[in-house]
């Protein structure tokens, strides 16, 4: 935690000072966009592509919204649901798929997210 915090310069209590922290979440948290860079590993098994591809490229989020916050320890999963594929000409394809990551013994995901993806054939 203290890493990311220090690349990104978000040293906001409720990641470092777990003395801060904990009697508003019961320990320090995950930063948001640290939970978001975990997309491309957690989804990478599920990502369905054409036999031809060339390369797949990150294109950007659409929609984010962060529901329920990671405590430090907690264990996550993902779950991706393929929204649209869009010809783009030229062997290109952009693909919305939405992500949501689900807490271990939580009812709330921590996010919602749509993301793009460009594949190349």
């Amino acid at each position: 935690m203290n890493q990311f915090a220090d690349a990104t310069l978000d040293h906001q209590f409720i990641h470092v000072d777990s003395e801060k922290a904990t009697p508003l979440f019961g320990s320090t948290i995950a930063h948001g966009f640290l939970s978001l860079s975990l997309i491309p590993h957690l989804t990478a098994q599920a990502v369905l592509a054409p036999e031809n591809l060339k390369h797949v490229f990150n294109y950007g989020l659409d929609k984010v919204r962060f529901v329920n916050p990671v405590n430090v320890g907690s264990k996550v999963r993902t779950h991706s649901k393929v929204i649209s594929v869009d010809d783009k000409g030229d062997g290109r394809y952009l693909m919305k798929t939405e992500v949501v990551m689900e807490i271990e013994g939580q009812e709330k995901p921590a996010y919602v997210a749509e993301t793009l993806s460009m594949f190349i054939t």
